[in-house]
């Protein structure tokens, strides 16, 4: 006859703080939230460090979002580029444009060239990788067209080529970065730079500058349809125009205040966690406080 089983010990009794997934988190090393602090909140105060400060940056977000709208209005494109996570962000940015951010609107002509896959790895095969974005600004480039690059470092040898291809096209040449000087805020005429020390917390500042612009596009492009003479349409349920005959035929958009400023009127210094530098052929820089 078989040896009875043993009994099993009777597990103990799980009280609110021991179930599954509830154990004691990490601890980090040194940083904005102090020595021990959990990794989550270490990355939230490195973050929020940032944050505050990073609210300086709405002015150069407006002017950009201003001329950005006028310039697609007027049958311009925007051509975006980055590396890695950089890359994803900027082609989140084009499908915010090409699709929509929040309302119903006209697509507007936005391309991701990392995402041009065969062209970039012949490119890359036959010229180097250094050349996998500038020769795709040569050949697609007017210079109607806004050319943003998007890089962390700031240091991405590809990127910096664009810029120049871009600047030699007539294009006009933006970056997000992370802290300057770094040589893509050096190529570009204008930069958004993050001044954290956190590649993380940079990203996560693009992402929401790229939600940002996205926003004060949408607020200047009714205006900017008026002024490039084109009709602004009504849009449908499925995102298409709908003729004036079948939708909203004398309809007028009232203008939306928000369109790019004078030539030669002065850009506010951003400082503190953002700085906005600023080049256009001056050399002219403003540097965080």
């Amino acid at each position: 006859m078989a040896a009875a089983r043993p009994a099993r010990p009777a597990r103990p009794a799980r009280t609110a703080g021991s179930a599954a997934g509830q154990a004691r988190p990490a601890t980090g090393s040194a940083g904005p939230a102090g020595p021990g602090a959990s990794v989550l909140d270490a990355h939230l105060a490195a973050l929020a460090a940032a944050l505050l400060p990073y609210r300086r940056a709405e002015e150069l977000l407006a002017r950009w979002g201003g001329e950005l709208a006028h310039r697609l209005a007027a049958g311009g494109r925007l051509l975006v580029a980055g590396n890695g996570g950089s890359a994803a962000e900027a082609q989140h940015l084009t499908a915010e444009l090409v699709g929509k951010l929040r309302d119903d609107r006209e697509p507007l002509s936005a391309l991701a060239l990392h995402a041009e896959t065969s062209a970039l790895t012949a490119i890359g095969n036959d010229y180097g990788y250094d050349e996998v974005f500038a020769r795709q600004v040569r050949a697609h480039g007017r210079p109607d067209d806004i050319l943003l690059l998007m890089s962390t470092s700031g240091a991405s040898a590809n990127l910096v080529a664009a810029a120049h291809a871009g600047r030699d096209a007539g294009l006009r040449c933006w970056a997000f970065t992370g802290p300057t000087p770094n040589p893509l805020a050096d190529a570009c005429h204008d930069t958004l730079a993050i001044a954290s020390p956190d590649s993380q917390v940079v990203q996560e500042l693009h992402l929401v500058s790229t939600h940002v612009l996205c926003e004060y596009v949408d607020r200047v492009l009714p205006a900017a349809l008026a002024a490039a003479g084109r009709a602004v349409p009504a849009i449908g349920a499925a995102g298409r125009a709908v003729p004036p005959a079948a939708g909203a035929a004398g309809r007028t958009t009232p203008a939306v205040a928000g369109a790019p400023p004078a030539a030669g009127a002065p850009d506010p210094a951003v400082r503190a966690g953002v700085e906005v530098v600023l080049d256009d052929g001056t050399g002219r820089q403003t540097e965080a406080g």
